[in-house]
């Protein structure tokens, strides 16, 4: 399995904006199209990338890199996201250590995420890549830390 964080083009947006998850995950990520006009009007910050697996897009990523960020998590995990048909794969897995990756190169000690608590939500996955939550709470989402 070669899995690879792919810059969105023209040739790939219409397969990114395409993607969706499995039925009753829609409450627990955000869609592609919110995702994608996000990156795009918050551009100076956000770092959106197609998951491709073996040649195929399999997912989204979305990493914001702000140094002057209000909450004091400048390196976030904005979106992570894999189409309903490629989950469980290991996919998610490789990209969230890819964008870590990314992390580190830019000299990122922690990655923040946040998550809506529920039934089939994303909480055990987070959990068990090593986030760990803070206490707080953006919004109705439960705000996580990893240790890089």
């Amino acid at each position: 399995m070669a899995v690879e964080l792919a810059e969105i083009t023209a040739d790939n947006l219409g397969e990114v904006y395409d993607l969706a998850v499995g039925p009753g995950q829609n409450e627990f990520v955000a869609s592609n199209p919110w995702s994608l006009a996000q990156a795009y009007a918050e551009r100076k910050i956000a770092w959106p990338r197609a998951i491709v697996a073996d040649g195929t897009v399999v997912g989204f990523i979305m990493l914001q890199f702000d140094p002057d960020d209000d909450d004091g998590r400048p390196y976030q995990l904005w979106r992570l996201m894999i189409a309903a048909e490629h989950q469980g794969k290991g996919y998610g897995r490789a990209a969230l250590a890819l964008g870590v990756e990314e992390c580190r190169r830019r000299n990122a000690t922690e990655l923040f995420t946040s998550w809506v608590p529920g039934d089939g939500g994303p909480e055990g996955f987070y959990l068990g890549l090593g986030f760990e939550p803070t206490g707080e709470w953006d919004d109705d989402e439960k705000v996580a830390r990893l240790a890089l």
